[in-house]
């Protein structure tokens, strides 16, 4: 998406391989993972990239720090599942493939009603403004059991009405494929809104509002208006949060828990390149479903994971690529190798005696009635016995020695890389 940095001589020619191969992905992925749980997972993940670009048109394009998001999701979810329950009794003459846009209007209506007092506030107070809205709307769940469903939420039937082409939403394949056409759509849609006048204004009232005003241009009005489009596509993403699971949970779906997930997989995505929150919603599915299997200390990892990205690399993973793309633009991907190599082996062994150690300290602390002894990556850890505590620390004061060298290695070699790629443009520049 951003092609200014890809190796092709024509931007209209980057952008055509990359919406194509974006496409063939979303086509073949039901192919190569066939399996109940991947077409499980590649569902959720064809939403939550809806759901996490739609937060982005705030976070990444607007500079607007958003602490209820999931209120317009949640929202327009509610408000789908009632229009498929109508369906279902004829009441409302629709076909459930249009059912997302339902989700998307009733996002709209919410953001039109709730962004105006939200966005007369910039910075801070924009952001404890969301905090106040998204948790007024979770604590209404219960007070309104009728529209809510109280703690059990409410469920549904997708396959209602009329087959259209032998299509009935039975078959997950076709629940996936339903998500697929819609994320493709609204991805295209939030990358040419990027594009418009009202999304460049977007941009430059994060960087200097002042300036904006200056020109004559209401800052309140382009927040207000980003607001209500981001609102939207919040609101899509729920309705096809209904069409896969057919049931919505007020704690699931409006709670602050759900738009700090947003909002964090966002960032470890990368919020300033229009990409990096689909790397984000990939890493949301993947940490959720898989890791949160694999370990009863996921939640850990997982911050353990943002506070590093924080402080090495605040721009998330988007930001890395895009880095290394440049190198290899200019041909010097090939001196970072071994350093890549070496970091990996490194970060391999510290997460290995890591996690060794925090698997032991929540075994001792949660399962200790089924006794000392516990698997981690096929090798039985014991508990209490010295040696698995001795053995994990070792590996993680080799690993964390062995990381810091190649650190250091890799931190000259970059700046000779860097210092080349300047050397090399100016160089073009002269001629």
């Amino acid at each position: 998406m951003n092609t200014a940095y890809l190796p092709l001589k024509s931007p209209n020619r980057a952008r055509w391989i990359i919406w194509s191969l974006y496409a063939l992905i979303l086509l073949v992925a039901p192919l190569m993972f066939s399996s109940s749980l991947a077409m499980t997972m590649l569902s959720q993940m064809g939403y939550v990239i809806i759901i996490c670009l739609s937060y982005n048109i705030l976070l990444g394009q607007g500079g607007m720090l958003s602490f209820g998001h999931a209120v317009y999701t949640g929202l327009g979810a509610f408000i789908a599942i009632h229009a498929l329950n109508l369906i279902g009794k004829g009441a409302l003459p629709l076909p459930v493939s249009l059912l997302p846009l339902v989700g998307g209007l009733a996002g709209m209506f919410f953001a039109a009603l709730l962004g105006y007092v939200t966005t007369k506030k910039s910075g801070t107070t924009f952001a404890m403004i969301t905090l106040g809205i998204g948790e007024l709307v979770a604590s209404m769940a219960l007070m309104f059991p009728g529209f809510f469903g109280g703690e059990g939420g409410i469920t549904t039937d997708r396959m209602v009405g009329k087959p259209f082409l032998g299509i009935t939403f039975g078959p997950q394949i076709q629940v996936y494929y339903l998500i697929a056409i819609y994320c493709f759509i609204c991805t295209a849609a939030m990358y040419a809104f990027t594009r418009t006048p009202l999304g460049r204004m977007l941009n430059a009232v994060r960087d200097n509002p002042e300036r904006v005003e200056f020109i004559g241009y209401d800052t309140q009005r382009v927040r207000y208006l980003s607001f209500i489009i981001a609102g939207f596509f919040a609101g899509i993403g729920g309705g096809l949060t209904v069409i896969n699971f057919e049931i919505i949970t007020a704690m699931d779906s409006v709670s602050s828990v759900r738009s700090g997930g947003y909002l964090l997989f966002t960032f470890l995505g990368g919020a300033t390149f229009f990409f990096g929150p689909i790397i984000g919603a990939v890493l949301l599915v993947l940490a959720s479903v898989l890791l949160s299997e694999l370990t009863i200390a996921w939640l850990l990892y997982l911050g353990l994971v943002f506070l590093f990205m924080v402080m090495y690399a605040p721009g998330g993973i988007a930001s890395l690529i895009m880095m290394n793309v440049r190198v290899a633009r200019f041909g010097l991907l090939h001196r970072l190798w071994l350093c890549y190599l070496g970091l990996a082996v490194a970060a391999l062994m510290m997460l290995m005696g890591g996690g060794a150690m925090i698997e032991m300290i929540y075994h001792l602390q949660l399962n200790a009635a089924l006794g000392p002894e516990l698997k981690f990556v096929g090798m039985t850890l014991n508990a209490k016995a010295p040696s698995s505590w001795i053995g994990a620390g070792l590996l993680l004061l080799i690993g964390l020695g062995l990381f810091e060298l190649v650190r250091r290695r890799f931190v000259r070699v970059w700046d000779r890389v860097q210092a080349d790629i300047e050397t090399e443009i100016k160089r073009k520049e002269a001629l």
